[in-house]
């Protein structure tokens, strides 16, 4: 997917029904997690969340929701990220956008993400952004109304350094 035309930009609360919208999407209750409203609100409040949207020609084509934004902890958390129309390579254009944004505006060290097991594109996707597979952290995610693994994937900032420096992003 070519980034031509593609803006990631810092989301705003007149964004919240198409996050809502998008999280809602059919195959995404097993995979992406959604929140109301209020929840949403709450996060744009908080300073430790940081929203993005991913624009191509002006229109919305997903989202990135990232949790511990810029804290002392210099730990980041990709929370959600989720595309309006999956299997074109957008959430993957999404993700590495927000990979540099993370690491370009913050000091932050480590950025992880987490995906259930039997998500093999996401794992995929994710890897091929930088990530590497830690480990399963077993009942992680309360998810559904059960108690789910997550794969834990993670880029530190001199492997993203080293992958800008050689092109590789």
């Amino acid at each position: 997917m070519t980034s031509e035309n593609f803006v990631l930009r810092r989301a705003t609360a007149a964004d919240i029904p198409f996050i809502m919208a998008t999280e809602r999407l059919e195959g995404y209750e097993k995979l992406v997690g959604r929140w109301e409203a209020d929840a949403h609100a709450a996060a744009f409040a908080d300073a430790a969340y940081r929203y993005f949207i991913g624009e191509i020609a002006d229109r919305p084509i997903g989202f990135a929701l990232l949790r511990d934004w810029a804290t002392p902890a210099r730990v980041t958390c990709i929370k959600r990220l989720a595309v309006a129309e999956p299997g074109q390579g957008r959430g993957s254009l999404i993700l590495r956008h927000a990979i540099d944004a993370v690491f370009e505006q913050t000091d932050t060290h480590r950025l992880w993400i987490g995906a259930f097991p039997e998500n093999l594109r996401a794992r995929k996707a994710y890897r091929n952004a930088g990530f590497e597979e830690e480990g399963v952290a077993r009942g992680s995610a309360y998810f559904g109304g059960v108690f789910r693994d997550e794969t834990i994937l993670s880029i530190l900032r001199p492997e993203w350094n080293a992958r800008r420096a050689g092109g590789g992003l």
